[in-house]
């Protein structure tokens, strides 16, 4: 597997329509590029089939099936396992301007998600019944605690993040952002 560096990983990451295809594609799922249009239609053919090859290049998704489809090869991609992921040794190396500039799209991303949620919601949308929420809670933790918080939380969501697709579900996202504040 083709080793990515910090910052190919970096611009590659903070374009929106590659964010989008990657934020597509949580979750263990499996797409092709007809698919992946599908959820992202706002985006055009030949600009998402670009943005595909350059994170399939970078080794950040791999092909997962191929087929012959009217003589053409259809590929349905995957994520990479940790591809995407900034973990801690990469979070510490980007520059203060790329944190700011990740953070944004981030927000953008998440913005863009939550507009296309209420455009097709309809009229008056149900978010109890979605279970969509958004808030903010303070917790008062010590240095010490941060880690064994962290580490409880991404335990329960392991848990659920296993669990996959099945009848009756669907599928969410659930963002968090933890921040020491004052």
């Amino acid at each position: 597997m083709r080793t990515v560096t910090r910052m190919v990983t970096a611009e590659l990451l903070l374009h929106p329509v590659r964010l989008r295809v990657v934020q597509a594609l949580l979750g263990d799922r499996v797409l092709t590029t007809g698919e992946l249009h599908a959820e992202l239609p706002d985006v055009p053919t030949a600009s998402l089939y670009r943005h595909v090859a350059l994170l399939a290049g970078a080794g950040m998704l791999e092909v997962a099936d191929e087929h012959r489809v009217r003589g053409a090869v259809e590929r349905s991609y995957r994520l990479v396992p940790d591809a995407v992921s900034l973990g801690p040794e990469r979070m510490r190396s980007l520059a203060a301007d790329e944190h700011r500039r990740a953070f944004a799209v981030f927000t953008a991303g998440l913005l863009a998600d939550y507009d296309r949620y209420l455009e097709g919601a309809g009229q008056q949308p149900d978010l109890g019944a979605d279970g969509v929420s958004y808030r903010q809670l303070a917790l008062w933790l010590a240095d010490d605690e941060v880690p064994e918080f962290l580490r409880e939380v991404r335990e329960v969501l392991q848990r659920y993040a296993a669990a996959g697709p099945a009848e009756g579900r669907r599928r969410r996202v659930l963002t968090t952002v933890l921040l020491p504040a004052g």
